[in-house]
């Protein structure tokens, strides 16, 4: 069934369906450009000489399911995609030396695209590996036929899952690190917070060979934030991606761990609320920003202006370029992650729908540009020129309503991490595929268990 026949199905008028697969196919289009044929290796981002990202890969091989399923790609090619990568990532470097594609099972955050040689001095990444490993396993689950291919595919994946030594990347304490480098080893900081890692538990705690101490989650947990903010109760965490990554694999829809029972509420409910907390945040606009607004709202990592910082509302404003923005306590510079709205979708329909309406209209042609781009700013003037557009400068418009002339900033290229959660997160909107699949894959469902929830689809 196609996009179009999924939003109706949705209620969704012609109008809102046909924004959506446009939205959807044009961010699938990504991994068919940036992916190298040899080893199905997935370019962080569409500018030249960007190196691979491993979590972005993860997103290709969780994308192509839905590419299939909805005819843009055949399975035969995503197949051999799927396969072009595991059998590099199988066959890869494993001695963690500054060279090296990975150690322990656990992979460099950046790889060079051609050799799969660790780039830019990155960290091994515990985080960008459970991605990587998540989509590995969503693909086995989608690609189910009993031909050499498939069944290699399958068996690969698991393979690739079962050596990762998550235990080593507890290191001497309950928490999981953020990383390793071979010229300092264990990066000083564990995961303290609720965040996306909730995603890397799920994973480590059901691994059959290397798994997580069973106390690890609940430590992790002793770290969680709760908040009450604009009347709502909610783990706090500023950006919105670290809301929705982990909700683009596993559907938290009526399953409850320990902390949550105890609140009376669920990560998926938690999600609901954040969105709502961000769009107060635009509404009340503290700083004073072009575009704020209850249709214009969503702060989380991504892209941003580079320019000399200029008055706004009476102040001098900097500008942070790529960076991790968030609610209410920032960073905020005025920067809009589309993807991240549209992420919302799946949680806050009522409020994300007008708002991504709104974003897409920005640009007339129907590229829908300032959803799919890393990020935009209606506030930064990238001529470098002083101007104040929240305090009544004529020259801002109102950079949410479709002018064409409107000013500002919008990022060039795309990323794929975007591009993924558009293709991921619309889809457990209109069909639920990604979360289906997920919910057959064992190993999550016992590291689910094994972490504490309980109810819902883990009981059935």
């Amino acid at each position: 069934m196609g996009g179009v026949e999924l939003a109706a199905g949705l209620g969704l008028d012609s109008a809102d369906a046909e924004m959506l697969e446009r939205l959807q196919r044009a961010a699938f289009a990504y991994f068919v450009r940036e992916t190298n044929p040899d080893n199905g290796l997935v370019a962080d981002n569409s500018r030249p000489d960007s190196p691979v990202s491993i979590a972005v890969v993860g997103f290709a091989f969780s994308a192509y399911p839905v590419a299939v399923q909805r005819g843009w790609m055949a399975r035969a090619a995503a197949v051999r995609n799927c396969l072009a990568a595991l059998r590099f990532f199988a066959g890869s470097d494993q001695s963690g030396g500054p060279r090296a594609t990975g150690c322990h099972g656990f992979y460099f955050h950046f790889l060079d695209g051609a050799s799969g040689a660790r780039a830019w001095q990155s960290e091994l990444s515990s985080i960008d590996t459970a991605l990587l490993i998540a989509g590995m396993l969503t693909a086995s689950a989608y690609f189910d036929a009993a031909t050499p291919d498939e069944v290699e595919l399958r068996r690969s994946a698991q393979a690739l899952y079962e050596r990762v030594d998550w235990l080593w990347a507890q290191h001497d304490d309950d928490a999981v690190v953020l990383g390793w480098k071979p010229e300092c080893g264990f990066l000083n900081y564990g995961w303290q917070g609720y965040s996306e890692a909730i995603l890397l538990y799920a994973l480590g705690l059901g691994s059959p060979t290397h798994p997580l101490t069973a106390d690890s989650f609940e430590a992790w947990t002793m770290t969680y934030q709760w908040e009450n903010l604009y009347g709502l109760d909610l783990l706090c965490a500023g950006p919105l991606f670290e809301h929705q990554l982990s909700h683009a694999w596993i559907d938290f829809r009526g399953i409850r761990d320990g902390f949550m029972r105890e609140k009376n509420s669920d990560y998926f409910e938690n999600s609901r609320r954040a969105a709502h907390v961000q769009r107060e945040y635009a509404i009340r606009n503290p700083r004073g920003f072009a575009g704020y607004g209850q249709d214009c709202w969503g702060l989380s990592a991504g892209d941003g202006p580079s320019v000399l910082p200029q008055q706004v509302a009476g102040r001098r404003q900097a500008f942070y370029g790529y960076a991790a923005r968030g609610v209410p306590w920032g960073p905020d510079d005025g920067t809009i992650t589309g993807s991240a709205t549209l992420a919302s979708l799946v949680f806050a329909p009522e409020i994300a729908l007008p708002a991504l309406r709104r974003m897409y209209r920005r640009q007339p042609d129907g590229t829908g540009r300032s959803v799919l781009a890393s990020g935009w700013n209606a506030t930064a003037n990238v001529g470098g020129a002083a101007g104040d557009p929240a305090a009544g400068d004529p020259a801002a418009g109102d950079p949410a309503a479709g002018d064409p002339a409107t000013p500002g900033w919008i990022s060039t290229g795309e990323y794929g991490l975007d591009q993924g959660m558009i293709v991921l997160m619309l889809e457990n909107f209109l069909s639920g595929l990604p979360w289906r699949l997920v919910r057959g894959i064992p190993c999550i469902r016992a590291g689910l268990k094994r972490a504490g929830f309980t109810g819902g689809w883990l009981q059935a």
